[in-house]
């Protein structure tokens, strides 16, 4: 099946950040789990599909001395997190795919948010092996993502309450619609599946530490 994510991502990257607070219940808590998650005398992270840079800000503000690398296939998207984030000279741009580019190595952390969910399963899985060899030992790859409910019936579930979650948040009709276009390329995987492909790459410390309906926040670690 061909991939229209970037296509679908360049042509929503001017709304995308008006709509995230209101299409992501807890949206806050959801982008909390993943900054406290990443190791605190991290030096050197990359965002993977960073987008318009709206992890990276929180990561930046946390990590002040930090150098971020922020990767995204969507120019629209990074041209919106340059805005963001100004001329940090601590701020790399990589407007490249992560499934096929090489990633700089000795990492401290890998972050994702709201990326990986886009591409198949088996590049899911082998994206775990090349996270796991660009980093260093004792860094950490956390993943604040969109699941799939492990049943056909938990997921259909899983969307009914978002629906239902979201209009009472207060999105209107044309977000809902918006995101439910970028939804169309969704290729979400229950968090079971994601948590062993993790293991069979080779890291420790694998877990789910945030899950709220169709939002999770995995990590794990590198061994020392």
């Amino acid at each position: 099946m061909t991939n229209l994510s970037q296509q679908v991502f360049d042509a929503t990257a001017s709304t995308y950040d008006r709509d995230r607070s209101r299409l992501i219940p807890g949206c806050d808590t959801f982008y909390r789990w993943a900054l406290d998650l990443i190791p605190p005398r991290a030096k050197t992270i990359v965002d993977l599909g960073a987008g318009s840079g709206l992890l990276t800000v929180l990561v930046r503000n946390r990590f002040p001395h930090a150098h971020i690398h922020l990767i995204d296939f969507s120019a629209p998207m990074l041209e919106i997190a340059r805005t963001r984030l100004g001329n940090d000279p601590n701020v790399t741009f990589h407007q490249a795919n992560y499934i096929t580019e090489p990633l700089p190595d000795q990492l401290c952390a890998v972050v994702s948010s709201l990326s990986i969910h886009h591409i198949d399963d088996a590049e899911k899985r082998a994206l775990c092996h090349k996270i796991f060899a660009a980093l260093k030992p004792g860094g950490a790859f956390i993943n604040a993502e969109m699941v799939a409910g492990p049943t056909p019936a938990l997921e259909a579930r899983y969307k009914a309450l978002w629906l239902e979650h979201i209009r009472a948040n207060g999105a209107t009709e044309q977000q809902i619609a918006d995101s439910l276009y970028r939804n169309q390329e969704d290729r979400c995987a229950p968090v079971a599946d994601q948590l062993a492909w993790l293991s069979e790459a080779g890291f420790t410390n694998v877990d789910c530490w945030y899950k709220d309906n169709r939002f999770a926040v995995l990590a794990a670690t590198k061994p020392i």
